[in-house]
């Protein structure tokens, strides 16, 4: 992944950081965080006005993330991902709460979880969803193990969500799996 830092934010963007700070603030459960912030996020889907051309480039070597807002206090952080075809994440769990949501093409995930068995644990595939654009997920650890892929033959935008600064973190991921997937 290749990130860039803050840049100029649209009206429409302002909006919605702003509409997302009022259900932060709030400081409830993870899990409902991210389920009120996806019903924030989702009008603004697919909008012309959301991203700056900037903010849309991709990367032809990784998918790229655009970091738009770090909230000062840490609380929350908005990130716009590029996917080029084919690009695709490590499988992994999140450091915080976080709200996906498809602003251009689609995006396939494929969803996880750990396995202790008698021997070394395993990974579970335990669903496979395509996201098209306007839809958003949300989850909250635990449990948020998963993979995503870019698999339509045009790039992608998703916008997501993360209860964490990701401008000083540089990620929202929390943990790479490479456990044998059963």
């Amino acid at each position: 992944m290749t990130t860039t830092t803050p840049a100029r934010t649209t009206t429409r963007m302002a909006a919605l950081v702003s509409e997302i700070r009022t259900v932060v603030e709030r400081g409830l459960a993870p899990d409902l965080t991210a389920y009120l912030v996806g019903e924030r996020l989702a009008p603004h889907l697919g909008a012309p006005d959301l991203l700056t051309p900037t903010q849309q480039e991709g990367d032809p070597e990784r998918y790229r993330q655009h970091i738009l807002h770090a909230e000062s206090d840490g609380s929350f952080s908005v990130v716009a991902l590029v996917w080029l075809p084919g690009q695709e994440t490590c499988i992994h769990d999140h450091v915080s709460w976080c709200v996906a949501g498809v602003h251009q093409g689609e995006e396939s995930e494929r969803r996880f979880r750990l396995a202790p068995g008698v021997g070394p644990a395993q990974l579970v595939a335990t669903e496979d969803v395509i996201n098209a654009q306007g839809e958003v997920c949300g989850f909250a650890p635990p449990g948020d193990i998963h993979k995503v892929r870019n698999s339509c033959s045009t790039k992608a935008i998703s916008v997501h969500v993360y209860g964490a600064d990701v401008s000083r973190l540089g990620t929202s991921i929390r943990r790479v799996y490479k456990l044998p997937v059963g």
